[in-house]
C-alpha cells in the first residue's frame, strides 16, 4: 500500500520529507516514535519496530536506509509539522494586533499548545535536537532534511529578534533562541509536563522578563 500524500509531510520549503514506499511509512513511523518515547533513543530499533510494527526487517532497512536513517526520518516528520503549527501560532499572535512580545511568547509556549493534541510528538522534539541526530550513516537526503528543518527554525528566530529589537545580531538572536527553544525544553520536560500550567505560567512571565530589555550591544 502505498502512503497518502498527508503522511508525507513538507516543510515550510515545500519541500516533501521522506519518499513513499511499499507499506504505511506513517504508520511505521507512528510506532517509532512511540518506542522513542517510552524507551529513549536506545530502545528504537528496526528490531523492536519491526515487533510492533509487523513489517519485517528487511522492508524497514529498505525504507530508512539505516537505523540512523530512521531516527531522522521520525525527527523530520515530526519537526515538519510542529514547526507549520508554531510559525501559526506567531502568526495568528501578530493578526490579533499582539505585541513584538507576544509573538516570542507565542512561539515558545507553541510545543505546550501542541502537546495537546500530540503530546508524544512535542515530548520528542523538546527532548531531541537535529544536531543530534546527524551522523555518517545518513544519506545526503537525509542529513540535507534535517539541517533544511534547523534553517527553518533559525529563520523564525531571526523574524522575532528582528520584530523585538528591530536586530538580526547574534546577541539578539541567541536571547530569542533562549526563549522559544531551550527555556520550553527546561520548563516543559520536568515537573508537572508538556501540559502543566504552572510551567506554562512560569515560561511565559520568565520569556517576557527576557525581552522587555534589550539585549547586550552587538560585540
Amino acid at each position: 500500500m502505498t502512503t497518502p500524500e498527508h503522511d508525507r509531510p513538507a516543510t515550510r520549503t515545500g519541500r516533501a520529507v521522506g519518499r513513499p514506499r511499499r507499506h504505511d511509512r506513517g504508520a511505521l513511523l507512528d510506532h517509532a516514535r512511540d518506542l522513542w518515547v517510552e524507551r529513549g533513543t536506545a530502545g528504537v530499533t528496526i528490531r523492536a519496530l519491526s515487533s510492533a510494527s509487523g513489517v519485517s526487517n528487511g522492508a524497514i532497512y529498505n525504507a530508512f536506509t539505516s537505523r540512523d536513517g530512521l531516527l531522522a526520518a521520525v525527527w523530520t516528520r515530526e519537526a515538519a509539522h510542529f514547526l507549520d503549527f508554531q510559525y501559526a501560532a506567531v502568526d495568528r499572535a501578530r493578526a490579533e494586533d499582539g505585541s513584538a512580545a507576544d509573538t516570542v511568547v507565542a512561539a515558545a509556549l507553541a510545543p505546550a499548545r501542541y502537546a495537546a493534541s500530540n503530546e508524544r510528538a512535542a515530548h520528542l522534539l523538546l527532548a531531541v535536537r537535529p544536531d543530534d541526530l546527524v551522523t555518517p550513516e545518513l544519506t545526503d537526503e537525509q542529513r540535507h532534511e534535517l539541517l533544511e528543518l534547523r534553517k527553518v527554525l533559525g529563520e523564525l528566530i531571526v523574524r522575532l529578534a528582528d520584530a523585538q529589537w528591530g536586530r538580526r545580531d547574534r546577541n539578539a538572536v541567541t536571547l530569542i533562541r533562549y526563549c522559544i527553544v531551550e527555556l520550553p525544553g527546561a520548563l516543559l520536560l520536568r515537573g508537572g509536563g508538556l501540559l502543566d500550567p504552572v510551567a506554562h505560567h512560569a515560561l511565559e512571565h520568565a520569556v517576557r522578563g527576557i525581552v522587555s530589555a534589550p539585549p547586550p550591544p552587538r560585540g
